[in-house]
């Protein structure tokens, strides 16, 4: 099949095929997820891209990225052969994987075009060709029952190539997928025997206690009444998805903004509070509503007790809420969000963390407070390490994230390629009438 791009440009791609573990599975299992895991708002696909140059290593010399990648891909799926299962629900929506080797959706495609002739707009996200370097393939972008990830490789004239990959988010976070992409990496570097970091299913350290008690606040929860939610933001065809570029001049003068008690805040706390403020006065809310945000929130490491071992890959965080009027989030300075922020991620602790899956499994796995224009979230992916994954062409020119779900913006690394600076990429999604309108706040705050 060849597609036509905006610019002209086409891609041909073959058939997709189905690749499973380089050796057959010993034992048929079916593993269960985390309470954490099988939460209803983690049912999506989370898109990623990496865009490569034609820079082998002397040992991939005239060798095919496809092919390498597609091996590499079988021999991974050995260690993490959940990816190669289904899932599928069990009572009270507990989901499982089925783990029977059926595989994961592989596309080989050619493009008539070179990086050097793609701008900032066509590599940064949101990619406005992911469709045509991703294909979805009907009938696989389910939960339940569909291949656990996607994979297009397409070749370039430039002899770089693009690697894009969705996967589906109650299987791990961005951690977890770069951990897989980590063993990809070394299988097609070292042809290994085994990943350097083996992979740890043990979902079990993130499930609820017996009995389950829910001891904290969860705003990120809280139902809201549906009649009286503003859903604008709700239908997907309505919306514009563009993306904002903060580098070192936005962000010192949206910190210039602070109280000297705030300016040693996070860029993460200091980006959070500007983006949430600026889309809320976009929007046009009721002065009176009550808005939330929500912020992913990394549980990993010693610094909350939970045990999480090296090699753990499934998610591993939380998104607390805090919530303001509009007319106060609105008609305050930029430090009235971003102590928000700071208090919101303060509050976090082990009892939080076990107190969100007590929740999963006493209140039926809810999804997230009612989306629309009163409830946003935020995931910094800054630090994940998509950049560093070299399959044996280099690091990557860009690496992350597509672009942004419905309700929910990642921040990205992003370096310029005119002029080589370097930031953080935030894309969105806005109501056509409201875009403009959050563009120009923005502008008004980082000149």
């Amino acid at each position: 099949m060849t597609l036509t791009l905006l610019q002209g440009f086409s891609v041909k791609r073959r058939a997709p095929e189905l690749i499973g573990p380089a050796l057959a599975l010993k034992s048929h299992e079916v593993k269960q997820l985390s309470d954490i895991d099988d939460q209803q708002g983690l049912w999506f696909q989370v898109p990623l891209i990496f865009f490569y140059k034609n820079n082998p290593s002397p040992s991939m010399k005239g060798k095919d990225p496809v092919k390498v990648i597609k091996e590499a891909l079988s021999r991974a799926l050995v260690y993490y052969y959940p990816f190669a299962g289904r899932l599928r629900e069990g009572s009270d929506g507990k989901l499982m994987v089925d783990c029977n080797g059926e595989g994961v959706l592989f596309t080989e495609a050619d493009a008539d075009f070179s990086l050097d002739q793609l701008g900032d707009d066509e590599i940064k996200p949101p990619c406005p060709y992911l469709d045509e370097l991703l294909y979805d393939v009907p009938g696989s972008e389910g939960t339940l029952g569909c291949p656990l990830l996607l994979i297009q490789v397409t070749r370039l004239i430039c002899g770089g190539f693009v690697l894009a990959f969705r996967g589906n988010h109650t299987m791990c976070d961005a951690f977890g997928f770069v951990q897989f992409l980590k063993a990809m990496e070394e299988m097609a570097w070292d042809n290994a025997k085994a990943p350097s970091l083996l992979p740890i299913w043990q979902r079990e350290f993130l499930n609820a206690r017996n009995p389950p008690q829910i001891s904290c606040v969860h705003h990120e929860y809280d139902q809201i009444d549906p009649i009286k939610a503003t859903l604008r933001t709700k239908n997907p065809n309505d919306l514009d998805h563009k993306s904002l570029f903060f580098g070192p001049k936005e962000i010192l003068s949206l910190r210039n903004q602070l109280p000297p008690h705030l300016k040693n805040c996070t860029t993460f706390e200091l980006l959070t509070a500007c983006i949430w403020r600026c889309r809320t006065i976009a929007l046009g809310l009721d002065p009176n509503e009550i808005v939330r945000v929500s912020f992913t929130f990394n549980i990993r490491g010693k610094r909350f007790n939970m045990q999480i071992p090296q090699g753990y890959y499934g998610n591993a965080f939380v998104f607390p809420a805090v919530c303001s009027r509009v007319d106060e989030l609105c008609g305050s300075p930029l430090g009235y969000a971003v102590e928000l922020v700071k208090e919101g991620k303060a509050k976090v602790s082990e009892e939080y963390i076990r107190s969100v899956a007590d929740l999963m499994v006493t209140r039926g796995r809810p999804v997230p407070t009612t989306m629309g224009d009163l409830y946003f979230i935020v995931s910094d992916t800054t630090r994940t390490g998509f950049e560093e994954i070299d399959f044996g062409w280099g690091k990557p020119m860009f690496a992350g994230i597509a672009g942004c779900a419905l309700f929910i913006s990642f921040y990205v690394n992003y370096q310029k390629k005119n002029d080589g600076e370097c930031g953080i990429v935030v894309p969105i999604r806005l109501p056509f009438s409201a875009m403009e309108r959050f563009q120009e706040e923005i502008k008004k705050m980082t000149i």
